[in-house]
């Protein structure tokens, strides 16, 4: 069998498949969401704050008690998230970074707790159609 260039060694997928997450953080976060997976139960979420690795976006598994036809695209929320990080070791991160050229240190996973629909105030567009 003849290995592809871009193919990933089983050693790296394996330390990645098995990665140990340690005990979850909680963060408190603002943004809105991009995508709903609804098979999934996953979002994708556009912060305003970033989370530790300096991402904006983030893809969050739903609780059993939200609903993916319940989450608004393009409106402000408030999330409470759970973020899990599994560091990676050295080998693979100077195999990631050397080989792909990918600066990643660790995996991290996030879970909402809850997300909350912020009443964010607009110029009310709408009030000053014609005010002559």
């Amino acid at each position: 069998m003849v290995k592809k260039k871009d193919d990933i060694p089983d050693w790296v997928l394996d330390e990645i498949k098995n990665a140990k997450f340690a005990k979850p953080e909680p963060l408190t976060r603002t943004g809105y969401i991009l995508e709903v997976y609804d098979e999934d139960k996953k979002i994708d979420a556009q912060l305003y704050e970033a989370v530790e690795d300096g991402r904006h976006i983030i893809t969050v598994e739903l609780p059993k008690n939200v609903k993916p036809d319940d989450c608004q695209r393009g409106v402000v929320y408030e999330f409470t998230i759970n973020m899990l990080k599994a560091p990676l070791s050295k080998k693979v991160v100077d195999f990631l970074k050397n080989e792909k050229e990918i600066e990643m240190s660790a995996i991290y996973q996030f879970e909402m707790q809850k997300m909350e629909l912020l009443d964010v105030a607009s110029d009310d567009m709408g009030s000053t159609e014609s005010e002559e």
